[in-house]
């Protein structure tokens, strides 16, 4: 078995046990500052979907992906997340639910002080007493579960080095580890290639491309960029100003349905390969 297959393998290994599907009904965030970042926004995305979140940047790309996590309460509406009602969740049903959602974040969100190892581990915080975390205490799983993780996205050599020490794009790669660690239902990225060249952005997304199509595990991905939409994503949601103003094929979004996304002229900085 090559390379390529045993990272595949690890990958299955780590699906989680049923992907969860998402769904947002009439779902409005207005921040305490009076900003309008989502206007009755209602999306039904299916277990095991890989879908892009398009649009400039205070499009309200972030500020949807958030509030299926629960970062970001909706000021109205429902957000529905697997079997949980995100909408109203406090306290220790928020907590379990977050579990369950893996985020990719674009700053990556590593202790870089500490070793990738220790970094991909806390993919398993949710799901260990208390007390174990404080102590440093691991089960012989949870250490198989980080290794897997990192061997599925090819970065098991590195396991001891300091997360200070790696690239931006193994960085991201360690944080995608990280989440798969969790064994969730759904995985979310916020603009996970906006700080990386383009060859890292595109083996970033072939990534979650393999995550979603190897473990069946819901992908939400947030870019602005048209060409990465396009070709690593089945489905495109596109956000203007709040508003939902494109729902359907990623492949078969033309340029007129970008501009109407970004309310402007297509420019080069739309396209990763420019």
């Amino acid at each position: 078995m090559n390379t390529d297959q045993h990272r595949a393998e690890a990958r299955a290994q780590l699906a989680a046990s049923a992907s969860w599907s998402i769904r947002l009904d009439d779902v409005s965030v207005t921040y305490p500052n009076g900003t309008k970042a989502l206007r009755n926004v209602s999306l039904d995305i299916a277990a095991g979907e890989m879908v892009s979140v398009v649009g400039l940047s205070g499009s309200g790309k972030s500020t949807l992906i958030r509030t299926i996590n629960g970062l970001v309460p909706a000021t109205s509406g429902t957000v529905a997340v697997g079997p949980h009602t995100v909408t109203g969740l406090r306290g220790r049903q928020l907590r379990r639910l977050r579990g369950h959602v893996g985020m990719i974040f674009q700053g990556f969100n590593l202790a870089d002080r500490t070793s990738v190892y220790r970094n991909v581990l806390v993919g398993r915080f949710a799901s260990t007493p208390t007390y174990r975390n404080v102590l440093g205490l691991t089960t012989a799983t949870d250490r198989e579960l980080a290794l897997r993780s990192l061997h599925s996205v090819g970065m098991l050599d590195k396991v001891w080095t300091r997360a200070a020490q790696l690239s931006g794009g193994q960085k991201q790669r360690v944080a995608i580890a990280r989440a798969l660690t969790q064994q969730p239902s759904v995985m979310l990225a916020d603009e996970p290639v906006a700080s990386l060249d383009p060859p890292t952005a595109h083996t970033v997304m072939n990534d979650l491309r393999r995550v979603n199509t190897e473990t069946g595990l819901t992908v939400l991905v947030n870019i602005h960029l048209m060409d990465l939409a396009r070709t690593y994503t089945t489905r495109m949601i596109g956000l203007r100003d709040g508003e939902l103003v494109y729902d359907g094929s990623a492949a078969d979004a033309t340029e007129a349905d970008f501009e109407r996304i970004y309310g402007r002229p297509i420019q080069p900085d739309d396209r990763l390969d420019r």
